[in-house]
């Protein structure tokens, strides 16, 4: 996938700098909720399942079905689903 501003690929598998859906990105990159764009009954539900905004979670395999690391919880979810889930990338913690 290519970074509209310069063409280049972003490693993330991001089509935006900053925020994506969530089916866009690769297995293995952890993100940050910002937004759910779903109808709201499965806005509350993704909700009670731990998909809020501002909570990280973490991509472990995408291909017909997206698992992802909530809480501590492995869940998934369909690819459609996840395209209503934005998303930003966390940057990896530094070791001091």
């Amino acid at each position: 996938m290519t970074d509209p501003e310069n063409g280049s690929e972003q490693a993330d598998g991001c089509l935006q700098p900053f925020v994506c859906p969530l089916n866009q990105v690769r297995a293995g990159t952890s993100v940050r909720i910002k937004q759910l764009t779903a109808p709201p009954e499965v806005t509350h539900r993704l909700r009670e399942m731990g998909f809020c905004e501002e909570q990280k979670i973490k991509l472990l395999s995408q291909s017909t079905n997206i698992i992802c690391q909530v809480c501590n919880v492995r869940l998934g979810i369909s690819s459609q689903l996840a395209s209503k889930i934005m998303v930003e990338l966390v940057a990896p913690a530094r070791v001091a």
